[in-house]
């Protein structure tokens, strides 16, 4: 009995209990937790497990939107934004990024400066799993973009999308709306 105190007792004191108990409260300032906070987001916005944000204070998210698993929405170091519209829904392994390095001959890739540019996302878009959406994108209102998708130009408004890289495949409705292809 008393070696199971005296046991007990060790374990309060030595360090290593302390250790783990600071990690844990430290938790909070993980880099996926901080994202969180700093994120712009309307009332009902909800997160699948294992998305990751980077640069969230240039992120906006309209009341609504689902982003489903594993999905990466990456906006710029300086500059670049991604804006959704309200009641977006984000199948899993999407992935979002707002900058894009230079591709310049001389010079390595990873050292060339980053080329940033807004993506602006319209209400009611629907985003297929693992479709991938590049800087510069605008995505009308209203659009589908089929799974496996890479959106390299802008999206019309209603239009269904697929493809490497994505072209409009369809309308939602059927017909394009009033007035064709803007």
């Amino acid at each position: 009995m008393t070696s199971k105190l005296g046991g007990v007792v060790r374990s309060f004191v030595d360090p290593r209990t302390y250790g783990q108990i600071l990690r844990l409260l430290h938790f909070a300032s993980y880099s996926h937790v901080r994202q969180l906070r700093l994120l712009g987001r309307g009332a009902n916005v909800t997160f699948a497990p294992n998305v990751s944000f980077r640069n969230a204070e240039r992120i906006s998210i309209g009341a609504g939107t689902h982003i489903g698993e594993h999905s990466i929405i990456w906006a710029g170091n300086s500059t670049g934004r991604i804006i959704f519209g309200e009641k977006c829904l984000l199948a899993p392994h999407v992935t979002i990024s707002a900058s894009n390095y230079g591709t310049a001959p001389g010079a390595f890739i990873m050292d060339q400066p980053k080329i940033e540019e807004d993506i602006v996302i319209g209400r009611d878009v629907w985003l297929g799993a693992n479709t991938v959406v590049v800087a510069g994108v605008t995505i009308g209102d209203g659009a589908v973009v089929a799974a496996g998708a890479v959106v390299t130009k802008d999206v019309p408004a209603g239009a269904i999308v697929g493809g490497v890289p994505a072209r409009v495949i369809g309308w939602r409705g059927g017909t394009p709306p009033e007035g064709g292809l803007p």
